[in-house]
Protein backbone atom coordinates (compact mmCIF):
# COMPACT_ATOMS: atom_id res chain seq x y z
CA UNK A 1 0.00 0.00 0.00
CA UNK A 2 1.19 3.56 -0.94
CA UNK A 3 0.07 6.59 1.12
CA UNK A 4 -0.13 10.26 -0.30
CA UNK A 5 1.22 12.38 2.61
CA UNK A 6 0.63 16.10 3.94
CA UNK A 7 2.12 17.92 6.86
CA UNK A 8 -0.20 19.51 9.28
CA UNK A 9 -1.48 23.01 8.04
CA UNK A 10 -0.92 24.93 11.39
CA UNK A 11 2.12 24.67 14.00
CA UNK A 12 2.11 21.34 15.86
CA UNK A 13 1.25 22.59 19.36
CA UNK A 14 0.03 20.79 22.76
CA UNK A 15 0.44 17.51 20.78
CA UNK A 16 0.28 14.51 23.16
CA UNK A 17 0.97 11.13 21.84
CA UNK A 18 1.03 7.75 23.60
CA UNK A 19 4.13 5.66 22.34
CA UNK A 20 3.31 1.45 21.87
CA UNK A 21 5.43 -0.50 25.05
CA UNK A 22 9.02 -0.77 24.55
CA UNK A 23 9.07 -4.03 21.71
CA UNK A 24 13.02 -4.81 23.49
CA UNK A 25 11.61 -5.21 26.63
CA UNK A 26 8.27 -7.21 25.52
CA UNK A 27 10.05 -9.92 23.31
CA UNK A 28 12.59 -10.52 26.33
CA UNK A 29 9.82 -10.54 28.47
CA UNK A 30 7.79 -13.04 26.79
CA UNK A 31 11.02 -15.12 26.70
CA UNK A 32 11.53 -14.64 30.53
CA UNK A 33 8.44 -15.26 31.61
CA UNK A 34 8.20 -18.84 29.26
CA UNK A 35 11.73 -19.43 31.49
CA UNK A 36 10.33 -18.50 34.86
CA UNK A 37 8.17 -21.83 37.03
CA UNK A 38 4.95 -20.86 37.61
CA UNK A 39 4.93 -17.34 36.60
CA UNK A 40 1.72 -16.38 36.47
CA UNK A 41 2.97 -12.06 36.58
CA UNK A 42 1.04 -9.86 34.34
CA UNK A 43 2.95 -8.61 32.10
CA UNK A 44 2.35 -5.81 29.75
CA UNK A 45 3.04 -6.57 26.63
CA UNK A 46 3.67 -4.36 23.25
CA UNK A 47 1.11 -5.15 20.75
CA UNK A 48 2.74 -5.34 17.16
CA UNK A 49 3.93 -8.49 14.88
CA UNK A 50 7.15 -9.14 16.52
CA UNK A 51 5.24 -10.06 19.81
CA UNK A 52 2.27 -11.41 18.07
CA UNK A 53 4.11 -13.93 16.76
CA UNK A 54 6.46 -14.99 19.42
CA UNK A 55 3.06 -15.68 21.54
CA UNK A 56 1.53 -17.16 18.99
CA UNK A 57 4.66 -19.31 18.48
CA UNK A 58 5.08 -20.39 22.11
CA UNK A 59 1.13 -20.91 23.12
CA UNK A 60 1.78 -23.68 19.77
CA UNK A 61 4.42 -25.00 20.89
CA UNK A 62 3.35 -25.45 25.20
CA UNK A 63 -0.19 -26.95 23.31
CA UNK A 64 1.51 -29.76 21.17
CA UNK A 65 3.33 -31.20 24.75
CA UNK A 66 6.21 -32.34 22.72
CA UNK A 67 4.37 -33.34 19.34
CA UNK A 68 6.65 -31.81 16.13
CA UNK A 69 4.89 -28.09 15.78
CA UNK A 70 6.06 -25.91 12.74
CA UNK A 71 6.58 -22.33 13.65
CA UNK A 72 6.42 -19.28 11.33
CA UNK A 73 7.92 -16.27 12.74
CA UNK A 74 7.23 -13.63 9.61
CA UNK A 75 9.73 -10.80 9.52
CA UNK A 76 11.05 -11.36 13.31
CA UNK A 77 14.48 -11.38 14.09
CA UNK A 78 14.12 -10.96 17.53
CA UNK A 79 11.01 -13.95 17.31
CA UNK A 80 13.72 -16.49 15.23
CA UNK A 81 16.53 -15.56 17.75
CA UNK A 82 15.19 -15.67 20.92
CA UNK A 83 12.57 -18.83 20.25
CA UNK A 84 15.55 -20.70 18.96
CA UNK A 85 17.69 -20.63 21.91
CA UNK A 86 13.98 -21.04 23.84
CA UNK A 87 13.48 -23.63 22.28
CA UNK A 88 16.87 -25.23 22.15
CA UNK A 89 16.74 -25.11 25.55
CA UNK A 90 13.27 -26.96 26.50
CA UNK A 91 13.33 -30.75 26.53
CA UNK A 92 10.56 -32.78 24.68
CA UNK A 93 10.38 -29.74 22.01
CA UNK A 94 10.28 -30.41 18.62
CA UNK A 95 9.82 -27.61 16.43
CA UNK A 96 10.62 -25.96 12.62
CA UNK A 97 11.23 -22.61 12.72
CA UNK A 98 10.87 -20.83 9.37
CA UNK A 99 9.91 -16.89 8.60
CA UNK A 100 10.04 -14.78 5.36
CA UNK A 101 12.54 -14.97 2.47
CA UNK A 102 14.29 -11.66 3.95
CA UNK A 103 14.41 -13.27 7.53
CA UNK A 104 15.77 -16.76 5.90
CA UNK A 105 18.76 -15.12 4.28
CA UNK A 106 19.51 -12.90 7.81
CA UNK A 107 22.55 -14.50 9.47
CA UNK A 108 21.95 -16.85 12.44
CA UNK A 109 25.36 -19.00 11.81
CA UNK A 110 26.94 -17.73 15.11
CA UNK A 111 23.93 -18.06 17.68
CA UNK A 112 23.54 -21.64 15.95
CA UNK A 113 26.85 -22.27 16.81
CA UNK A 114 26.88 -21.40 20.09
CA UNK A 115 24.05 -23.09 20.92
CA UNK A 116 25.50 -26.21 19.50
CA UNK A 117 28.97 -25.62 21.58
CA UNK A 118 26.13 -25.99 24.69
CA UNK A 119 24.74 -29.11 23.34
CA UNK A 120 21.70 -28.02 21.37
CA UNK A 121 20.38 -30.21 18.45
CA UNK A 122 19.72 -27.79 15.85
CA UNK A 123 19.25 -28.66 11.81
CA UNK A 124 19.66 -26.25 9.21
CA UNK A 125 17.16 -27.42 6.69
CA UNK A 126 17.99 -25.59 3.47
CA UNK A 127 21.72 -23.12 3.86
CA UNK A 128 23.92 -23.95 6.31
CA UNK A 129 23.40 -21.21 9.26
CA UNK A 130 20.10 -19.68 8.18
CA UNK A 131 16.60 -20.52 8.68
CA UNK A 132 14.47 -22.52 8.19
CA UNK A 133 15.41 -24.62 11.13
CA UNK A 134 15.02 -28.05 13.12
CA UNK A 135 15.22 -27.31 16.54
CA UNK A 136 14.96 -30.54 19.04
CA UNK A 137 15.07 -29.55 23.04
CA UNK A 138 16.70 -30.87 25.44
CA UNK A 139 18.84 -29.87 28.55
CA UNK A 140 21.42 -27.72 27.49
CA UNK A 141 24.94 -28.41 29.42
CA UNK A 142 26.58 -25.14 28.67
CA UNK A 143 30.01 -24.56 30.22
CA UNK A 144 32.56 -22.14 28.25
CA UNK A 145 31.21 -20.68 24.93
CA UNK A 146 32.66 -18.33 22.52
CA UNK A 147 30.83 -16.22 19.75
CA UNK A 148 30.96 -13.59 17.46
CA UNK A 149 29.73 -10.54 18.74
CA UNK A 150 30.19 -8.65 16.09
CA UNK A 151 26.50 -9.90 14.04
CA UNK A 152 23.67 -9.32 16.54
CA UNK A 153 23.41 -8.20 20.39
CA UNK A 154 20.10 -10.40 19.77
CA UNK A 155 22.71 -13.68 19.69
CA UNK A 156 24.08 -12.97 22.69
CA UNK A 157 20.47 -11.48 24.89
CA UNK A 158 19.36 -15.47 23.24
CA UNK A 159 22.05 -16.98 25.28
CA UNK A 160 22.02 -15.29 28.42
CA UNK A 161 18.38 -15.85 28.82
CA UNK A 162 18.62 -19.67 28.41
CA UNK A 163 21.52 -19.63 30.81
CA UNK A 164 20.04 -20.03 34.19
CA UNK A 165 18.72 -23.43 32.80
CA UNK A 166 21.92 -25.01 31.59
CA UNK A 167 23.58 -27.33 33.91
CA UNK A 168 26.50 -26.12 33.79
CA UNK A 169 25.89 -22.22 33.54
CA UNK A 170 27.50 -20.26 30.54
CA UNK A 171 31.10 -18.48 30.36
CA UNK A 172 30.59 -16.67 27.45
CA UNK A 173 33.49 -14.93 25.55
CA UNK A 174 32.67 -12.40 23.21
CA UNK A 175 34.99 -12.22 20.20
CA UNK A 176 34.56 -9.09 19.04
CA UNK A 177 33.27 -5.61 20.05
CA UNK A 178 29.85 -6.58 20.22
CA UNK A 179 27.30 -4.38 18.64
CA UNK A 180 24.07 -2.74 20.22
CA UNK A 181 25.78 -3.12 23.55
CA UNK A 182 22.88 -1.67 25.43
CA UNK A 183 20.74 -4.19 24.33
CA UNK A 184 22.50 -6.97 26.12
CA UNK A 185 22.66 -4.65 29.36
CA UNK A 186 19.01 -4.83 29.16
CA UNK A 187 19.26 -8.26 28.74
CA UNK A 188 20.92 -8.65 32.14
CA UNK A 189 18.72 -6.22 34.19
CA UNK A 190 15.27 -7.75 33.23
CA UNK A 191 17.39 -11.03 34.98
CA UNK A 192 18.70 -9.44 37.52
CA UNK A 193 14.86 -8.44 38.14
CA UNK A 194 14.24 -11.95 37.98
CA UNK A 195 16.81 -13.09 40.37
CA UNK A 196 19.62 -14.23 38.47
CA UNK A 197 22.56 -12.00 38.58
CA UNK A 198 25.48 -12.32 35.91
CA UNK A 199 29.44 -11.64 36.24
CA UNK A 200 30.15 -9.36 33.59
CA UNK A 201 33.98 -8.80 32.03
CA UNK A 202 34.41 -6.67 28.79
CA UNK A 203 34.66 -9.26 26.90
CA UNK A 204 33.12 -12.13 28.68
CA UNK A 205 29.59 -12.97 30.95
CA UNK A 206 29.41 -15.53 33.31
CA UNK A 207 25.49 -16.56 34.33
CA UNK A 208 25.12 -19.72 37.02
CA UNK A 209 22.83 -21.96 37.19
CA UNK A 210 19.55 -21.04 38.54
CA UNK A 211 15.67 -20.03 38.81
CA UNK A 212 13.56 -17.41 37.50
CA UNK A 213 11.35 -15.47 40.18
CA UNK A 214 8.17 -13.87 38.87
CA UNK A 215 8.31 -10.00 38.50
CA UNK A 216 5.61 -7.47 37.59
CA UNK A 217 6.97 -4.54 35.15
CA UNK A 218 6.17 -1.05 34.96
CA UNK A 219 4.94 -0.40 31.44
CA UNK A 220 6.94 2.13 29.45
CA UNK A 221 6.85 3.44 26.24
CA UNK A 222 9.59 2.21 23.61
CA UNK A 223 12.68 4.99 23.02
CA UNK A 224 13.18 3.72 19.94
CA UNK A 225 9.92 4.47 18.66
CA UNK A 226 10.00 8.03 20.92
CA UNK A 227 13.21 8.69 18.22
CA UNK A 228 10.96 9.50 15.14
CA UNK A 229 8.74 12.17 17.22
CA UNK A 230 11.83 13.87 17.74
CA UNK A 231 12.53 13.73 14.07
CA UNK A 232 8.80 15.32 13.82
CA UNK A 233 10.05 17.85 16.28
CA UNK A 234 13.30 18.92 14.76
CA UNK A 235 11.66 19.25 11.54
CA UNK A 236 8.45 21.14 12.23
CA UNK A 237 9.60 23.20 15.20
CA UNK A 238 6.71 21.24 16.85
CA UNK A 239 5.81 20.56 20.35
CA UNK A 240 4.85 17.40 21.44
CA UNK A 241 4.74 15.39 24.78
CA UNK A 242 5.11 12.00 24.95
CA UNK A 243 2.57 10.44 27.66
CA UNK A 244 4.80 7.17 28.83
CA UNK A 245 8.42 8.13 28.09
CA UNK A 246 10.67 7.16 30.79
CA UNK A 247 13.92 8.20 31.29
CA UNK A 248 14.96 5.78 34.06
CA UNK A 249 14.96 2.69 31.87
CA UNK A 250 16.88 -0.02 30.41
CA UNK A 251 16.30 1.09 26.97
CA UNK A 252 19.28 2.43 25.17
CA UNK A 253 17.58 4.34 22.82
CA UNK A 254 17.18 7.00 25.16
CA UNK A 255 20.24 8.67 24.12
CA UNK A 256 18.41 9.60 20.86
CA UNK A 257 17.28 12.86 23.30
CA UNK A 258 21.11 13.25 23.53
CA UNK A 259 21.41 13.06 19.64
CA UNK A 260 18.56 15.21 18.70
CA UNK A 261 19.61 17.85 21.05
CA UNK A 262 22.52 18.57 18.88
CA UNK A 263 19.42 19.06 15.98
CA UNK A 264 17.28 21.31 17.99
CA UNK A 265 15.19 19.31 19.92
CA UNK A 266 15.37 19.68 23.95
CA UNK A 267 13.93 17.09 26.60
CA UNK A 268 12.09 18.36 29.54
CA UNK A 269 9.84 16.51 31.93
CA UNK A 270 6.18 17.08 31.05
CA UNK A 271 4.50 20.07 33.53
CA UNK A 272 1.38 18.76 32.49
CA UNK A 273 1.19 15.17 31.92
CA UNK A 274 2.25 13.17 34.60
CA UNK A 275 5.33 10.86 33.67
CA UNK A 276 5.27 12.65 30.26
CA UNK A 277 8.42 13.84 28.40
CA UNK A 278 8.39 17.08 26.38
CA UNK A 279 9.72 17.38 23.37
CA UNK A 280 10.88 21.47 22.69
CA UNK A 281 12.03 22.92 19.63
CA UNK A 282 15.29 25.06 20.15
CA UNK A 283 17.02 27.46 17.68
CA UNK A 284 20.67 25.54 18.62
CA UNK A 285 21.59 23.11 16.15
CA UNK A 286 25.02 21.90 15.26
CA UNK A 287 26.70 23.01 11.92
CA UNK A 288 27.84 19.16 11.66
CA UNK A 289 26.97 16.28 13.91
CA UNK A 290 29.70 13.29 13.76
CA UNK A 291 28.26 10.18 15.67
CA UNK A 292 29.77 6.33 16.48
CA UNK A 293 26.41 4.98 16.66
CA UNK A 294 27.50 1.13 17.17
CA UNK A 295 25.26 1.15 20.43
CA UNK A 296 22.06 2.48 18.72
CA UNK A 297 21.91 1.84 15.16
CA UNK A 298 18.68 2.09 14.98
CA UNK A 299 18.61 5.26 15.60
CA UNK A 300 20.59 5.91 12.25
CA UNK A 301 17.39 6.28 9.76
CA UNK A 302 15.73 9.21 12.09
CA UNK A 303 18.89 11.03 12.70
CA UNK A 304 20.24 10.41 9.07
CA UNK A 305 16.54 12.18 7.41
CA UNK A 306 16.65 14.71 10.06
CA UNK A 307 20.44 15.70 8.82
CA UNK A 308 19.10 15.84 5.29
CA UNK A 309 16.34 17.81 5.59
CA UNK A 310 18.02 20.76 7.58
CA UNK A 311 21.27 21.07 6.30
CA UNK A 312 23.41 19.22 8.58
CA UNK A 313 26.64 17.26 7.47
CA UNK A 314 26.87 14.62 9.37
CA UNK A 315 29.43 10.79 9.60
CA UNK A 316 27.58 8.21 11.29
CA UNK A 317 29.86 5.29 12.39
CA UNK A 318 29.25 1.75 13.97
CA UNK A 319 26.72 0.82 11.63
CA UNK A 320 28.35 -2.61 9.92
CA UNK A 321 24.81 -4.71 10.88
CA UNK A 322 22.02 -2.24 9.25
CA UNK A 323 22.94 -4.03 6.36
CA UNK A 324 21.32 -7.33 7.70
CA UNK A 325 18.24 -5.59 9.22
CA UNK A 326 15.06 -5.48 7.59
CA UNK A 327 16.13 -4.40 4.67
CA UNK A 328 20.13 -3.03 4.32
CA UNK A 329 19.39 0.31 5.76
CA UNK A 330 22.60 1.64 4.60
CA UNK A 331 22.04 1.23 0.86
CA UNK A 332 17.96 2.39 0.82
CA UNK A 333 18.89 5.41 3.15
CA UNK A 334 21.21 6.49 0.38
CA UNK A 335 18.88 5.28 -2.30
CA UNK A 336 16.08 6.85 -0.49
CA UNK A 337 17.69 10.76 0.20
CA UNK A 338 19.14 11.02 -3.15
CA UNK A 339 15.71 10.75 -4.30
CA UNK A 340 15.27 14.20 -2.37
CA UNK A 341 18.79 15.70 -3.55
CA UNK A 342 20.76 15.03 -0.77
CA UNK A 343 23.50 12.28 -1.64
CA UNK A 344 24.64 10.20 1.39
CA UNK A 345 27.26 7.95 0.82
CA UNK A 346 28.31 4.54 2.43
CA UNK A 347 31.46 4.84 4.52
CA UNK A 348 32.39 0.88 3.42
CA UNK A 349 29.57 -1.51 4.83
CA UNK A 350 29.88 0.30 8.68
CA UNK A 351 28.48 4.01 7.76
CA UNK A 352 27.56 6.81 6.23
CA UNK A 353 28.18 10.58 5.65
CA UNK A 354 26.71 13.62 3.89
CA UNK A 355 28.87 16.53 3.23
CA UNK A 356 25.68 18.36 3.02
CA UNK A 357 25.81 19.73 -0.96
CA UNK A 358 22.60 18.55 -2.75
CA UNK A 359 21.76 18.15 -6.25
CA UNK A 360 18.59 18.77 -8.05
CA UNK A 361 15.50 17.09 -8.19
CA UNK A 362 13.46 16.90 -11.75
CA UNK A 363 10.27 15.33 -10.51
CA UNK A 364 7.79 14.31 -7.66
CA UNK A 365 9.72 11.59 -5.70
CA UNK A 366 8.26 8.16 -4.85
CA UNK A 367 9.96 7.21 -1.74
CA UNK A 368 10.32 3.20 -0.68
CA UNK A 369 10.03 1.79 2.78
CA UNK A 370 12.02 -1.25 1.49
CA UNK A 371 9.59 -3.26 3.33
CA UNK A 372 11.08 -1.85 6.44
CA UNK A 373 9.22 -0.25 9.65
CA UNK A 374 11.99 2.50 10.87
CA UNK A 375 12.80 3.15 7.33
CA UNK A 376 8.88 3.95 6.52
CA UNK A 377 8.62 5.83 10.00
CA UNK A 378 11.74 7.59 9.27
CA UNK A 379 10.87 8.63 5.96
CA UNK A 380 7.46 9.86 6.79
CA UNK A 381 8.21 13.12 8.32
CA UNK A 382 9.98 14.11 4.84
CA UNK A 383 6.54 15.24 4.10
CA UNK A 384 7.02 18.15 6.26
CA UNK A 385 9.26 19.57 3.64
CA UNK A 386 8.05 18.15 0.71
CA UNK A 387 4.14 18.18 0.94
CA UNK A 388 2.58 15.04 -0.74
CA UNK A 389 5.36 12.81 -0.66
CA UNK A 390 4.58 9.49 -1.43
CA UNK A 391 5.67 6.75 0.22
CA UNK A 392 5.14 3.06 -0.72
CA UNK A 393 4.80 -0.27 1.75
CA UNK A 394 3.17 2.06 4.50
CA UNK A 395 1.96 -0.87 5.99
CA UNK A 396 5.53 -2.52 7.54
CA UNK A 397 4.77 -0.59 10.46
CA UNK A 398 3.03 -2.86 12.03
CA UNK A 399 5.96 -4.83 13.30
CA UNK A 400 6.85 -2.60 15.79
CA UNK A 401 4.09 0.60 15.79
CA UNK A 402 0.62 -0.37 14.35
CA UNK A 403 -0.79 3.25 15.16
CA UNK A 404 2.01 5.01 13.51
CA UNK A 405 -0.27 6.70 10.95
CA UNK A 406 -3.54 6.86 13.49
CA UNK A 407 -1.00 8.99 15.44
CA UNK A 408 0.41 11.39 12.79
CA UNK A 409 -3.25 11.71 11.84
CA UNK A 410 -4.09 12.79 15.36
CA UNK A 411 -1.81 15.74 15.47
CA UNK A 412 -2.79 17.21 12.02
CA UNK A 413 -1.24 14.89 9.05
CA UNK A 414 -3.41 14.04 6.27
CA UNK A 415 -2.71 10.45 5.03
CA UNK A 416 -4.49 9.22 1.82
CA UNK A 417 -4.18 5.83 0.12
CA UNK A 418 -2.16 6.67 -3.15
CA UNK A 419 -4.88 5.93 -6.09
CA UNK A 420 -1.89 5.27 -8.66
CA UNK A 421 1.04 6.78 -9.93
CA UNK A 422 1.76 10.01 -8.49
CA UNK A 423 1.28 12.74 -11.03
CA UNK A 424 1.49 15.56 -8.83
CA UNK A 425 3.29 19.00 -9.37
CA UNK A 426 6.91 19.10 -7.99
CA UNK A 427 7.36 21.50 -5.06
CA UNK A 428 11.11 21.21 -5.38
CA UNK A 429 10.77 23.12 -8.67
CA UNK A 430 8.24 25.63 -7.61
Amino acid sequence: MNYIIHPPEEMIEDAVVTLPLSKSISTRALILNALTPGNTADTPIAECDDTAVMARALAKVNAAAGAHVEIDVEASGAALRFLTALFAATPGCDVTITGTPRLCSRPMAPLIEALRQCGARIECLADEGKAPLRVKGCTLEGGDVTIDSTVSSQFISALLMIAPAMTRGLRLTMEGEPVSLPYILMTLGMMAQRGIEADREPLRITVNPGTYRPVTLTPEGDWSAAAFWYEISALSAGWITLSNLRSDTLQGDRRCAEFFECLGVLTQPSEETAGGTDLCPSPEVYGRLDLDLADNPDLAPPLAVTCCLIGVPFKFTGLQNLGVKESDRLTALCEEMDKIGRRVEKVRDFGLEWDGKGHPVMEMPVLDSHNDHRMAMALAPVSIYIPGIELRGVECVTKSYPQYWEQLRSIGFTITEAPGENTQPNPLEA
